[in-house]
């Protein structure tokens, strides 16, 4: 098993990349598709700037949930994650999941009236329950780190 410090650079490095590629799909390609589309189905033409926000809004989610992350993985680099300044950043990442999962269940619940195809809304679903359960576990690793701070804190009163 990789070492926590060692796990670190390269996590990062996949962050710093990740966190580009969503700059460009937020500034270039997502509005640049929604344009197509309206050009292409000029039916569905009225989707595009409510499309294109839903789309930017979920990639400004995920990069919350990255430079959440950064700002714990630079903690555990200083071994100061054990500490309640360390939560404001685990509740950021929770937050911005909880955002995602309501607009997201919003989606599902337009399209479930609106399709006449099950296949969009049972994707839509298994995003949703997937969204749910990645929101459901970070609230459970919250109440571990609260522990484990707690625990630490009482450990270092001791000695």
């Amino acid at each position: 098993m990789i070492p926590e410090h060692r796990a670190v650079l390269p996590l990062r490095v996949f962050l710093v990349v990740l966190f580009a590629v969503l700059v460009m799909f937020q500034t270039l390609s997502l509005p640049g598709q929604f344009a197509h589309m309206a050009r292409e189905s000029p039916e569905l033409a009225y989707l595009r700037w409510p499309l294109t926000a839903l789309a930017v809004f979920w990639v400004l989610c995920v990069q919350v949930v990255i430079v959440a992350t950064w700002k714990l993985l630079t903690r555990v680099r200083k071994d100061r994650i054990f500490s309640p300044a360390s939560l404001v950043w685990v509740d950021a990442i929770v937050w911005a999941v909880a955002a995602a999962w309501l607009v997201l269940v919003g989606v599902f619940g337009y399209v479930g009236f609106h399709a006449t195809d099950p296949g969009l809304p049972l994707l839509l679903f298994l995003l949703v329950v997937g969204l749910a359960v990645l929101g459901l576990l970070m609230v459970v690793m919250r109440a571990l780190l609260r522990q484990a701070t707690t625990l630490r804190r009482d450990m270092e009163a001791v000695i």
